[in-house]
């Protein structure tokens, strides 16, 4: 069974969400425009983001509600006006569903989760026909790390991915070399992001998310600056004037506080 009721309140969202379109219904929602809910989507979205990280459970299932209620709401507005329903969107993401799994619903056979992706962005290549340009459609408001990891999967689809895990550090340890000889600003920009491209390289050779894996290493550094400033002020330490030595003493103390 697909779901605990097999997607009934899916359906029940569905018309609770063309009454409110429809005649008699809520004049907010009726003058909605997809232009007017992206800003929603994003804030939507940024909300189950947090969920995720914090792994609170009950909010993720809210804000997963949140996320749904705005795809629903895309397909009515579309729907009203006689282009698509949300049947047209899933139909659709059942066909690619089912096109970019071969190694579930063909017979392919694959390594590990590594190969899935790659052989997702080679289908989804094929579906554009000509190969186009390696960044070729990605947003330009995705996130830089993001959009590092998904430049780097096409390019493995492509064939272009190192092959091991000591491979991808050697070439991380040649940039962080390079940036330490940079002689001013803007070459140091630019090996900065080499860098840090390198990282998301080795990032996905060792199935990491780096643009997770950085949210999370913010807030564990906030919450431990925290714990660093109390202990500063409990000892009487001026921290702008403390030495560079002292200082890492203490953050590595209130790691473990």
């Amino acid at each position: 069974m697909p779901s605990s009721q097999r997607g009934e309140r899916l359906l029940d969202l569905i018309r609770v969400m063309a009454t409110l379109r429809g005649p008699g219904g809520c004049p907010w929602d009726a003058e909605q425009t997809h232009r007017s809910l992206a800003r929603h989507l994003l804030e939507e979205t940024h909300e189950l983001l947090e969920a995720i990280d914090a792994g609170d459970d009950d909010a993720m299932r809210d804000e997963l509600g949140d996320v749904l209620l705005q795809v629903v709401f895309h397909a009515q507005m579309a729907a009203d006006d006689g282009r698509w329903d949300v049947d047209d969107v899933a139909r659709g993401l059942v066909e690619k569903l089912v096109y970019r799994h071969p190694h579930v619903f063909g017979d392919v056979e694959v390594s590990g989760p590594g190969e899935v992706l790659t052989n997702w962005e080679k289908l989804k290549s094929a579906e554009g026909g000509e190969r186009s340009s390696v960044d070729d459609g990605i947003p330009a408001s995705l996130p830089a790390l993001a959009t590092a990891a998904k430049v780097q999967r096409r390019a493995a689809g492509w064939g272009f991915e190192w092959r091991s895990i000591d491979s991808a550090i050697g070439a991380l340890r040649e940039e962080v070399d390079e940036l330490a000889g940079a002689s001013d600003p803007a070459d140091a920009e630019d090996e900065v992001g080499d860098v840090l491209f390198a990282t998301v390289a080795l990032a996905r050779k060792l199935g990491v998310d780096a643009e997770t894996a950085l949210r999370r290493t913010v807030r564990t550094f906030a919450e431990r600056y925290e714990r660093f400033v109390e202990l500063a002020a409990a000892r009487g330490i001026d921290v702008e004037s403390a030495d560079e030595t002292e200082l890492r003493a203490l953050f590595r103390e209130a790691r473990h506080a």
